[in-house]
């Protein structure tokens, strides 16, 4: 396991456009999953220690998010041939699971983490209405481990972002496992 952590924000930068397969059966865009006064893209994956220690408080956020107008999807894209944990079949497993309650997408060809510049599980991407990101920092303090108490980073900056537009100046970058890429970049 590589621990790796997200760039800067790039304020204003739009989201490239996807046509991906959900977990339940469906083909989303990004018109799909955006919320009237934002999106939020979540990279994530089955596998990965910091995301296995996240999930209850992501579905949590994310579900209380939804009542902001803030749309959200969360996107695969490791490569399950090494992680067998990443698999599609357990993607859906997974989302079952934790009941997400935002569409779990699989990026098989992983070019669509490449556009986006993703870098790590979990990697957030906030953007406002109009969508330019706002956000690209971490959930919370809490690494693999809960942290009691922890201020709620992602919550409140995509709060902030559902009703002013803006996110926060000060972000602290997210950690977790490297994005798993094909040894042949992937097509």
């Amino acid at each position: 396991m590589v621990s790796t952590e997200t760039p800067v924000c790039d304020f204003g930068q739009a989201p490239p456009d996807f046509r991906l397969p959900s977990t339940d059966g469906r083909i989303m865009t990004l018109a799909d999953v955006r919320g009237e006064r934002g999106l939020l893209v979540m990279f994530i994956c089955n596998h990965c220690p910091y995301v296995k220690a996240i999930r209850d408080r992501l579905v949590r956020d994310v579900t209380e998010l939804r009542a902001f107008g803030i749309g959200s999807c969360a996107i695969m894209s490791n490569d399950p041939k090494d992680y067998p944990e990443d698999s599609f079949d357990q993607m859906k497993r997974v989302a079952e699971e934790y009941q997400f309650s935002f569409p779990y997408l699989y990026d098989e060809s992983q070019d669509v983490a490449r556009r986006y510049g993703a870098v790590c599980t979990p990697d957030f991407f906030g953007y406002n209405a109009d969508l330019g990101l706002q956000y690209r920092g971490r959930l919370d303090a809490s690494r693999k481990e809960p942290a009691a108490g922890a201020k709620r980073d992602l919550f409140e900056a995509m709060k902030l972002v559902a009703t002013t537009g803006r996110g926060p100046r000060e972000q602290i970058p997210s950690i977790g496992c490297s994005i798993k890429w094909k040894e042949h970049g992937g097509s």
